[in-house]
């Protein structure tokens, strides 16, 4: 028999999830606190078999102007394949999303795209969700090999560009102070009405670097040349991978290769701290996707795509939920994504 508890002890939840190959930074400890200082709603849900803990859940209230949903990023970490565990869990959603007034409940699963997992959730009772939740479709690369294999299956315009940073001295300096995501947040701003997309707030920005940074978790790397600022990155170092969580650089910056050798160098961080993935996180398929050229810069490293189980959604209240359909696929379609 399954039993559900709130787990309140932040040791026993990162030392089960770490112990999990799907650990991701959406499901841990910090991103829970990170939303906790947004003032949102959060439960922590543990699923425990024969008193012992078997799966983890981190689930967040989103109370929107078009109503309040319920939203389980990169999660739950459970044994899909266990059904006890499994309705356990659809369970409990219907629960937390009932007792919080959501519409609906909407789950990114850290499930691989294939047939076992879209019949997984089209029997539990979900439907495909109008937007994605986080990055669906990525781009990781395997960093348990050596510097030089890592050189070596890069794209050749990536190597080029690479030994032309160092030609031009480009430096490469490394963050953590909280502070320094103001200089972030302006310059994500530029790169925004650059590339039309609607930026984060700057307390979305800090509260989450604040958190991942205090737990030696994140780092903002910084690409200037002449003491010029080209780029910026942010990137989580969370269980066994890195994440390429955030970019901007400037209008000038984009004519040398500093984004180039920020990745290069966050590599390689993520190396000495023994991790074994480099998850540069969203790419595009689609040529006209506003992002497709970020992608190709990304895939440009060597890494395999990876796809994730597209956002899933279980609907509490329909009209509610038909009005949320309505709003995000307008939105969806004017953002071009």
């Amino acid at each position: 028999m399954i039993q559900l508890k709130e787990v309140s002890s932040s040791t026993d939840w990162e030392n089960f999830l770490l112990e999990q190959e799907e650990s991701n930074f959406l499901q841990s400890w910090y991103w829970g606190e990170f939303h906790k200082n947004l003032r949102q709603k959060i439960q922590r849900t543990g699923f425990y078999k024969n008193g012992k803990l078997k799966g983890v859940m981190l689930s967040i209230v989103e109370d929107a102007r078009r109503g309040k949903y319920l939203i389980v990023p990169g999660g739950p970490i459970i044994d899909w394949k266990d059904k006890e565990i499994t309705h356990a869990f659809v369970k409990e959603i219907k629960k937390i999303a009932y007792l919080n007034d959501c519409a609906f409940v909407r789950v990114r699963p850290q499930l691989i795209s294939n047939d076992f997992s879209k019949k997984l959730f089209k029997d539990l009772g979900f439907v495909d969700a109008p937007m994605h939740l986080h990055a669906e479709s990525t781009s990781q690369l395997d960093i348990t090999k050596s510097e030089e294999e890592l050189l070596r299956n890069m794209r050749k315009t990536t190597r080029h560009e690479l030994k032309k940073a160092n030609s031009l001295k480009i430096e490469i300096i490394e963050v953590s102070d909280p502070k320094e995501i103001r200089q972030f947040y302006k310059l994500q701003i530029q790169t925004s009405k650059r590339q039309r997309f609607i930026p984060f707030s700057y307390e979305y920005l800090y509260e989450q670097f604040k958190e991942f940074a205090q737990n030696n978790m994140a780092i903002l790397y910084k690409a200037k040349v002449k003491n010029k600022l080209l780029a910026e990155a942010f990137i989580i170092f969370y269980g066994k991978e890195a994440v390429y969580h955030f970019g901007a650089s400037t209008d000038e910056g984009r004519k040398y290769p500093g984004a180039y050798l920020i990745q290069w160098e966050a590599i390689r961080q993520a190396k000495k701290r023994k991790l074994t993935r480099y998850n540069l996180w969203g790419v595009a398929n689609d040529p006209k996707h506003r992002f497709y050229g970020l992608s190709l810069f990304k895939r440009g490293f060597g890494g395999e795509d990876k796809e994730y189980l597209h956002a899933q959604d279980l609907v509490l209240n329909y009209p509610k939920y038909a009005i949320n359909f309505a709003v995000e696929i307008i939105r969806k379609i004017r953002r071009n994504v």
